[in-house]
């Protein structure tokens, strides 16, 4: 019932999980940030987030949980969405009455669900086999090494920023739409759809430049 029953709570849930995923997005831009200026910082940030209590066992399944929920809505939403559609694709002027990347919502989220869980991939299993295969010693000073690392091969590296600029397409849209699909509707609104076109962008470019950094550096 509810969330599935209802298209306007449907929309709802899926604003708000988005905001949730785009909150960790900015927590996660902050840390990685600081491996381009600061390989101290960044291990401790990072040992901090991989060895509290509150982090791994709360707010890490939170995480997952908000990751399938946001992207099952969507996929529920294109769904409902296709099958309610009472004019043709032949007649449907697409062009005339959405932007592109506001019509292929669904294929951009395809591709950045794909990349999180390969990164997903990249990152917990390496963290479960050093922590709990291997049984290493605790080392809160390797977290800086493995990041450089990760973007040692050009092929990595062009996926990974290739990735963000979808996300970029993503956010752009999906950002800025979430303050309507709340009912955020004030004065304020404006201002705060046009802080999250430039959130949309500023982010993922971020996280390209900080790729690049560490590949053309090390």
């Amino acid at each position: 019932m509810g969330i599935i029953s209802s298209s306007i709570a449907r929309k709802v849930a899926m604003a708000l999980s988005g905001l949730f995923l785009v909150l960790f997005l900015g927590q996660h831009f902050t840390i990685n940030l600081t491996s381009t200026f600061s390989p101290e910082t960044f291990n401790e940030f990072s040992h901090f987030m991989g060895t509290n209590f509150l982090v791994q066992a709360i707010l890490q399944p939170v995480l997952i949980f908000g990751v399938v929920f946001h992207f099952v809505m969507g996929f529920i939403l294109e769904a409902r969405n296709r099958s309610a559609r009472k004019v043709s694709y032949v007649s449907y002027k697409g062009n005339a009455n959405s932007s592109w990347v506001s019509r292929n919502m669904i294929y951009t989220g395809i591709v950045v669900l794909a990349f999180l869980g390969l990164h997903f991939y990249d990152f917990w299993f390496p963290e479960i086999a050093y922590k709990y295969i291997e049984a290493n010693p605790s080392d809160a000073t390797r977290y800086y090494g493995e990041l450089v690392e990760k973007f040692h091969s050009p092929v990595r590296t062009g996926l990974y920023v290739l990735s963000f600029v979808f996300l970029a397409l993503h956010l752009y849209h999906g950002f800025a739409s979430s303050f309507q699909s709340v009912g955020f509707n004030n004065k304020y609104a404006r201002g705060l759809k046009k802080f999250a076109k430039v959130y949309a962008i500023a982010i993922p470019a971020g996280f390209i430049f900080i790729a690049l950094f560490h590949h053309f550096n090390h």
